[in-house]
């Protein structure tokens, strides 16, 4: 089981380590992803799919909800869809852009912003990743990743 506690000190840290969290991961992964508005969920995301060898642009979803990303994995194609519930106001939104049919997918992987906001529809994931700012330094991340299944 996995379980990390870092703390970030610049943007370039916090994109490594999703660069290098992309190893724990396998076809299937769901990961919910939590914090601020500006705390580091995007270049966490970014360094993923880098490391996951996605050559399209990653940005935040913020106002289309869904991005979908071309990688690959253990030398196979797969669809990484990177998911922003910041602006979702109600849970039935959801229904409006696959959000069941995407989180249980086995042959994609699966990364949700703002998954609190999701509510009981985010029933399966893999890891959680929490992000917090330091009160003393705005520069500082302290994340916490946790798999969620043995």
């Amino acid at each position: 089981m996995l379980e990390l506690n870092i703390k970030s000190k610049s943007e370039k840290d916090t994109i490594k380590l999703g660069y290098d969290f992309a190893k724990e991961l396998k076809l299937g992964d769901v990961v919910a992803l939590y914090g601020e508005l500006g705390a580091g969920k995007t270049e966490f995301i970014k360094g993923l799919c880098h490391a996951l060898n996605v050559e399209q642009m990653v940005t935040s979803p913020t106002f289309t909800i869904m991005n979908s990303y071309i990688g690959r994995l253990n030398h196979r194609e797969l669809s990484i869809y990177h998911v922003d519930l910041y602006r979702i106001k109600n849970v039935s939104e959801l229904d409006e852009i696959g959000f069941d049919e995407c989180i249980h997918s086995k042959n994609d992987i699966i990364l949700i912003e703002w998954a609190e906001k999701a509510g009981n529809r985010l029933c399966k994931f893999d890891y959680t990743v929490r992000f917090e700012l330091d009160d003393d330094n705005e520069n500082i991340r302290l994340i916490s990743i946790k798999s969620t299944v043995n």
